[in-house]
């Protein structure tokens, strides 16, 4: 693991650049879950996650003649907003590469925070192929490629979040919850704990659909991912670092995976009963709690809320995946007798009295006697499908259940 005094050593060098930020008690979670739960609020960095921690520490430690000839990094956000804000800071030039299908909203912020000293390209339509063109680069040009998670420095600056948690502390914590992607943040606070409060349970949260770190950890070897569900855009990579397996191997407790939908259920909880605002990665440690709420009943924990940099134009599509997740959001085709009336007898025999058709998609079949139709409904309580489901099979309607069938479903609904 980071040894402590190099941790130490990057905490004094992000002082008036990186916020100390606050650890605050949520009094709705510790009634929720009869714990004391404090909330570590990254998403009030600057660049509104802790990633500038690490990329301002590696950056600000190059020597005069790697400053000259500039940095390079490969990133779809956060990452490539705190490498844009220490560039700037510190005046050296960067090149940020960002696959073609980064959201505009993300590259004007890199664009917003570097300024001048930032030149953004975009290159190829996923993070890896954007990343080998950061390589390149590098290799060509002699700059100093600033990885997103597998670097000591790096590490040492994530590592500076648990110093302050452990500073801000008033008692012993006895759970620590943290997200994992490549694994920088999670390499970086458990150096801290093991040193400071090795009492303290270390637990790592990844996304159900990007599990790199607990199946490296599972065969005993780092192991990249064939596929992974992108959803989770901050801690979703199908390989974890090489430096951060081996620190996370010997040091976490366990790993929570969280399905994506409670993800979104977790983000839409936040805002509408804390009025925080966080993207799905930043929202993986609070999401995880519920597998622990026995565990954690009357102890005290921690969570970190690693950011919140969440595109406004992403909430329609969370807020769905929530209700799916929920059991509330349904999704049949369903094969409609091709003659008037079909669907109002669906509607008047088949839903009930809080069932709204969301969705409905036809078109009429020329020489069928049946046509079929994708049919959205949301449901009040999710325990109502069952009722719908036993009225469409005794009217003897054909329908097929999408939510169970995921390709099918992806190509007719997302």
């Amino acid at each position: 693991m980071i040894h402590l005094a190099k941790i130490q050593e990057a905490a004094e060098n992000l002082k008036g650049v990186a916020v100390h930020t606050p650890l605050v008690k949520n009094e709705n979670l510790s009634e929720r879950f009869a714990a004391q739960v404090y909330l570590k609020r990254e998403d009030l960095q600057p660049v509104r996650s802790y990633k500038l921690r690490g990329a301002y520490h590696k950056i600000s430690s190059l020597s005069e003649n790697d400053i000259k000839l500039g940095v390079v990094c490969a990133s779809a956000g956060n990452h490539a907003q705190g490498v844009a804000f220490a560039c700037r800071k510190l005046n050296i030039k960067a090149v940020i590469y960002m696959p073609i299908t980064t959201p505009a909203q993300k590259i004007k912020q890199v664009k917003l925070f570097g300024k001048e000293n930032v030149e953004v390209v975009l290159k190829g339509d996923t993070f890896d192929d954007a990343y080998n063109e950061a390589l390149l680069f590098s290799q060509k040009n002699k700059a100093v490629f600033v990885h997103p998670f597998d670097d000591e420095l790096v590490i040492s600056g994530q590592g500076t979040v648990g110093l302050e948690i452990v500073e801000d502390s008033k008692c012993k914590i006895d759970f620590l919850f943290f997200p994992i992607g490549g694994g920088g943040l999670a390499a970086g606070v458990v150096s801290v704990f093991k040193q400071l409060s090795p009492e303290t349970n270390l637990i790592g949260i990844e996304p159900q659909g990007a599990a790199s770190m607990k199946t490296s950890l599972e065969n005993g070897k780092n192991t990249a991912l064939t596929n992974i569900d992108k959803f989770v855009d901050g801690a979703a990579v199908k390989r974890v670092g090489d430096k951060t397996f081996e620190i996370c191997q010997h040091s976490l407790d366990d790993i929570v995976l969280v399905p994506e939908g409670k993800v979104c259920t977790t983000i839409l909880q936040l805002y509408n009963e804390e009025a925080i605002v966080v993207e799905p990665a930043g929202a993986l440690s609070i999401a995880a709690l519920d597998s622990y709420k026995d565990q954690i009943k009357g102890k005290n924990v921690v969570c970190i809320v690693s950011g919140s940099n969440n595109d406004i134009t992403r909430m329609e599509e969370i807020k769905e995946r929530s209700l799916m997740f929920e059991g509330l959001k349904h999704y049949f085709i369903i094969n409609f007798p091709q003659r008037p009336g079909a669907l109002k007898e669906f509607v008047n025999d088949v839903l009930g009295e809080n069932d709204d058709i969301t969705y409905f998609q036809f078109t009429k079949k020329n020489n069928r006697e049946e046509g079929p139709a994708v049919v959205g409904v949301e449901l009040k309580y999710s325990s109502d499908l069952d009722s719908m489901e036993q009225k469409m099979k005794t009217k003897k309607i054909n329908y097929q259940h999408l939510n169970e069938q995921k390709e099918l479903f992806t190509h007719l609904i997302f």
